[in-house]
């Protein structure tokens, strides 16, 4: 207010409505944009009842906030209407029940990770490749306002002494923040959405990431309770294989997953799931990974799914494998199949359980079947690059084979890479566990042919 007690207008410097073009041209400029937003919220800040917009349902509170934010512009700058009243309206709605800046980049679903690096660089990945957002915020503040409003209904929180948050929120989306002084130049965001439409095995086949053939070969390794590892780098891919290849899962049987945070969405309906559980501020009430594969093995499961092996837990799910419970699936950060074994071993040797390298690989060994290697290309494309079958020991190395590869042949002109599925000319040693269990594969799959 100012000092008559009278409201200071949200737009003080605007010239009266018949001397404004229908687009008003301050919203052709962002820091402009940014201010008539930052105006307008702190007046519906004043004028809205909190009661109504945070007890109620979600559409009826963005249907009270575009109401008043309506009555606001209509009353104080008549001369914003169509598109750029609209926008700005669009705009103070997601800053007062959204996520701010970044609202619309949740929202377009062909978006799959949005990055906040500082407040004038905010990236998001579409398609496999990242792209600098036009998105700006104000300022460092408005990033933390904005982090503050994601955090609060997970109850959890970010401060100098707890600069670092890894959570779910509520649609699955996986969300990662640090602060400074950990990133002393600004507050950093970065949010792998929760993808709302399942990806099947035929979806993954249409978008080349593999073919009929691998897709056969993968849906008998699964069938005849083979133990899986999907080994792939950041953003390549593994849990979208491993969501599709849990179809392949007889509805009979009872799964178990384990994950920090969750991801998967099995299409079983008996399944139990289980969620690892950071600290509390005080150090207590810790729920690692390790601990649920403990706990899943009194649970009955006929299957163990762990969405990501990160930790000592790949001891348990190791001796897991090898005492009776087959047919588990997993994943491991690596660019190749040896290196998802080496990362298993190291991760194993993390459990500080003294063990010689010899019993860790013996172990490794006889535990595993089959390494699936997937990767991201230069054009944003998935693929499957190896499917490799762990045969067994030689001395102190676990030897592996490739049973099928992607040979790259090139990139076409607007940059897609070419390449084909081929079949080494290798046949498993768990061939005849299929036959045996009467899994039929297509004559000649591993001839050596295109898959």
């Amino acid at each position: 207010m100012n000092d008559y007690g009278q409201r200071r207008p949200i737009f003080p410097n605007t010239p009266p409505s018949r001397n404004q073009p229908t687009r008003n041209p301050l919203l052709q400029s962002s820091e402009a944009f940014n201010e008539l937003k930052f105006r307008l919220h702190q007046r519906l800040i004043e004028e809205l009842d909190p009661s109504k917009i945070e007890n109620g349902d979600s559409y009826k509170a963005r249907e009270i906030v575009e109401g008043a934010a309506k009555a606001l512009i209509a009353a104080e700058m008549p001369g914003v209407v169509g598109f750029s009243r609209d926008e700005l309206i669009a705009a103070v709605c997601d800053e007062i029940l959204g996520y701010g800046p970044i609202e619309p980049l949740l929202q377009d679903p062909s978006i799959s990770e949005v990055m906040v690096n500082s407040p004038d660089t905010v990236y998001f990945e579409k398609e496999g490749r990242l792209f600098l957002s036009p998105i700006r915020f104000r300022d460092a503040t408005h990033i933390m306002r904005i982090i503050e409003r994601i955090l609060a209904p997970l109850g959890r929180r970010v401060d100098e002494t707890s600069p670092m948050v890894d959570a779910r929120l509520p649609d699955g989306s996986r969300v990662n923040i640090i602060i400074p002084p950990v990133a002393p130049k600004s507050p950093a965001v970065t949010i792998r959405k929760f993808r709302a439409d399942k990806m099947t095995m035929d979806d993954l086949i249409n978008v080349g990431a593999l073919t009929h053939e691998l897709a056969e070969f993968m849906r008998a390794c699964v069938q005849a309770k083979l133990n899986l590892i999907i080994s792939g780098g950041t953003g390549s891919g593994k849990t979208t294989l491993l969501n599709a290849l849990s179809g392949y899962i007889p509805d009979t049987e009872r799964i178990v997953t384990i994950e920090d945070p969750t991801e998967l969405r099995l299409q079983q309906a008996h399944v139990v799931t289980l969620e690892a559980r950071p600290p509390s501020l005080e150090g207590r009430g810790e729920v690692t990974q390790r601990d649920l594969v403990r706990n899943s093995l009194r649970m009955r499961p006929d299957r163990i799914i762990v969405g990501e092996v990160r930790g000592p837990e790949a001891f348990d799910m190791m001796q897991a494998m090898n005492t009776g419970h087959e047919g588990s699936i997993s994943t491991v950060h690596a660019n190749s199949p040896r290196d998802g074994l080496a990362r298993i071993e190291n991760m194993i040797l993390m459990a500080n359980l003294d063990l010689p390298s010899r019993a860790i690989r013996e172990q490794i060994a006889s535990a595993l079947h089959v390494i699936v290697q997937v990767s991201r290309f230069s054009d944003g494309s998935r693929k499957v690059t190896h499917i490799s079958e762990v045969s067994g020991m030689e001395g102190q190395v676990i030897t592996m084979q490739d049973i099928f590869r992607f040979e790259q042949t090139g990139v076409d002109s607007e940059g897609r890479v070419r390449g084909a599925f081929r079949s080494t000319g290798i046949r498993p040693r768990f061939a005849e566990r299929f036959e045996s269990l009467g899994i039929q594969l297509a004559p000649g799959i591993f001839s050596g042919a295109a898959a």
